[in-house]
């Protein structure tokens, strides 16, 4: 058999599979769910209604009725275990959107459902059942007591609930440990770097294992090192605990590194939501584009945003006669061998096939190359592009499970550096 007419595996089509940062797949659970959501502020929120249908700005509301448009209508979804970011400048009404959440701003108008219950129909009782148990906030100041030790500003908390004091502090003690702050229950706050404190915060808010976490720009007050320290430590957090998390920033880094999703908001109104690198490939408008223009897309698109399925595949057991013909096939040079669940076994060439065929052998098992680079789906492509430059093979995406989600090529890497790129 003739291989000179086979090529390199350079087609395919996308296929990617929709997993967040925590490996989730396509089934999703909502938790959140906000629908047409308004918070005016003013005593006539009645006239920026009447004038916002007959098309007026929120800068002319502001300045012909005094009222002060801080949310627009707001509808989005959250899945469980999600970690969600409302993104965007100052006065964009992203605080304002998540203290309406939980009702420290009571919205003026829409809805509110938190496992399909209406937040806004609740009463003071029920509210602050809901805060005590499902809801947990970070706010952007620590808010720490002062006078109280570490231990007991966590456990603060569950001390409002009324739970003994014993097992408050257990858990309390427990929470810090998941922090990282074990051994500090004792010390009070002032002996604490601002990392620390902000630690505090975030195990105070954990300590009532909260099913969703507001964090309301949380991280803003620290200086850019402990900032980058925080936001790792919230990533591993999250990966163990599995939160609901709706995260407020105003640092497009910020946003892109820790959320599953972004909201980018402007004048109270969602401009745009989806992935970071449907945010960055695909701007839904001139100001989104403008938003995000500087950021460097290589460490932000990831391998399962360029991954290509392989054309063609084969199993140990078949033999080297099928495995070139599949790569005639399909005009290509080399093919990727599986098990039957579709683990990663390697990749056999056509001339070794070639080769194998020539000599009368039947088996594949002891010509497969074993020796391929592999790589995760979230690998930014920044890492990708040593790795494909160092190898002559394509290098194979696998999940955690070492089962085979796609390949990347040169050619794939080099237009996924390319903003806007879809294809």
């Amino acid at each position: 058999m003739d291989s000179s007419n086979i090529t390199d595996e350079t087609t395919g089509n996308n296929n990617s599979v929709n997993n967040n940062k925590n490996g989730r797949s396509e089934s999703k659970v909502s938790k959140l769910k906000v629908e047409e959501l308004y918070k005016i502020f003013g005593d006539h929120p009645e006239k920026a209604f009447e004038m916002m249908e007959q098309g007026y700005s929120k800068e002319e509301i502001l300045e012909k009725s005094r009222q002060t448009i801080g949310v627009n209508g707001v509808s989005l979804e959250v899945e469980a275990g999600e970690t969600f970011v409302l993104m965007g400048l100052s006065g964009s009404g992203k605080s304002t959107l998540l203290r309406c959440l939980n009702r420290l701003i009571d919205p003026t108008k829409g809805q509110v459902l938190i496992d399909s219950d209406n937040v806004l129909d609740m009463n003071q009782e029920q509210l602050r059942e809901l805060r005590r148990k499902k809801l947990g906030m970070v706010f952007q100041r620590f808010g720490l007591f002062p006078h109280k030790t570490v231990l007991d500003n966590v456990a603060y908390g569950l001390e409002v609930q009324g739970i003994e004091q014993s097992e408050r502090r257990e858990s309390a003690a427990k929470v810090l440990d998941v922090v990282g702050l074990k051994g500090w229950g004792d010390s009070y706050p002032a002996k604490l770097s601002g990392g620390m404190q902000q630690r505090v915060g975030l195990a105070r808010a954990l300590a009532s294992d909260p099913d969703i976490l507001l964090m309301d720009e949380p991280f803003s007050a620290l200086d850019p090192l402990i900032r980058k320290e925080m936001q790792d430590e919230l990533l591993s957090l999250q990966a163990k605990l599995n939160k609901t998390i709706v995260f407020v920033t105003h640092d497009l880094d910020e946003s892109l590194k820790v959320g599953d999703r972004i909201a980018l908001m402007k004048d109270g109104v969602i401009v745009q939501t989806g992935t970071a690198e449907e945010i960055l490939t695909n701007p839904a408008n001139d100001y989104v584009e403008k938003f995000v223009e500087d950021v460097d897309i290589s460490r932000i698109r990831t391998a399962e945003g360029v991954m290509k399925t392989p054309s063609a595949t084969i199993t140990p057991k078949d033999g080297p006669r099928l495995a070139l013909r599949r790569m005639r096939e399909q005009g290509i040079s080399s093919i990727f061998v599986i098990s039957k669940d579709r683990k990663l076994e390697g990749m056999l060439t056509a001339e070794d096939a070639l080769s194998a065929a020539d000599n009368n052998k039947d088996s594949i098992t002891d010509i497969i190359i074993k020796d391929i680079p592999k790589v995760a789906q979230d690998t930014p492509l920044n890492e990708l592009i040593p790795i494909i430059a160092e190898s002559k093979y394509p290098a194979v995406v696998t999940d955690e499970n070492n089962v085979l989600r796609g390949i990347i090529v040169r050619g794939a890497v080099l237009a996924g550096m390319v903003k806007g790129d879809n294809e």
